[in-house]
């Protein structure tokens, strides 16, 4: 069986240096995290998880079992049908459940806007380096004698680097055809 530093040895360095500054970055996203919002995390993933639902309806069943079958084992009724009291306790257990979601989906969001962010520029930069490739290797294929120097449109075209203005506008132009909201 494979221990995770013979997985770690079978990728390359660079590889692993990347995920360091991954793992870097979200190291520091957490150390920004204010002690409510540990609390938060930590009481989202409880919420979500499968026990916690196993447990609600556990208890919702033995809530009505009890309060049904009460009074004919002769104790008392703690909430007659319809159960006033188990629906506010529903009610309250889903605004904190939907608070608790909402304050994680936000956190998650900006940090999806961070990676979002970071795909662009590292796109962007691979996009401009494959351009200067292209070149390069255009300026080469001409200066070498034995290789015939033969026009490449496609190449040529390619060696352009994209104008990133260009496209922004193209796509805000086309929003309503890519079904996005204009903002």
């Amino acid at each position: 069986m494979d221990t995770p530093d013979d997985r770690r040895d079978a990728v390359p360095s660079a590889f692993q240096e990347h995920l360091g500054t991954v793992a870097d970055f979200y190291a520091r996203h957490n150390e920004d995290l204010t002690p409510a919002q540990r609390l938060i995390e930590k009481l989202s993933l409880f919420l979500g998880s499968p026990a916690y639902v196993v447990g609600n309806l556990v208890f919702v069943v033995l809530w009505i079992v009890w309060n049904l079958a009460a009074p004919a084992l002769g104790f008392d009724q703690w909430d007659e049908p319809p159960f006033f009291w188990l629906q506010g306790m529903i009610g309250l257990n889903a605004f904190v459940i939907s608070t608790t979601v909402l304050i994680r989906q936000n956190r998650m969001s900006t940090l999806a806007s961070h990676h979002s962010h970071l795909d662009l520029q590292v796109n962007l930069l691979a996009e401009e380096k494959n351009s200067k490739i292209i070149r390069m290797l255009e300026e080469l294929r001409r200066d070498l004698p034995n290789v015939h120097n033969k026009v490449d449109p496609e190449a040529e075209e390619l060696s352009t680097p994209t104008d990133t203005e260009a496209v922004l506008s193209i796509i805000e132009a086309s929003a309503e055809q890519f079904n996005c909201e204009r903002k």
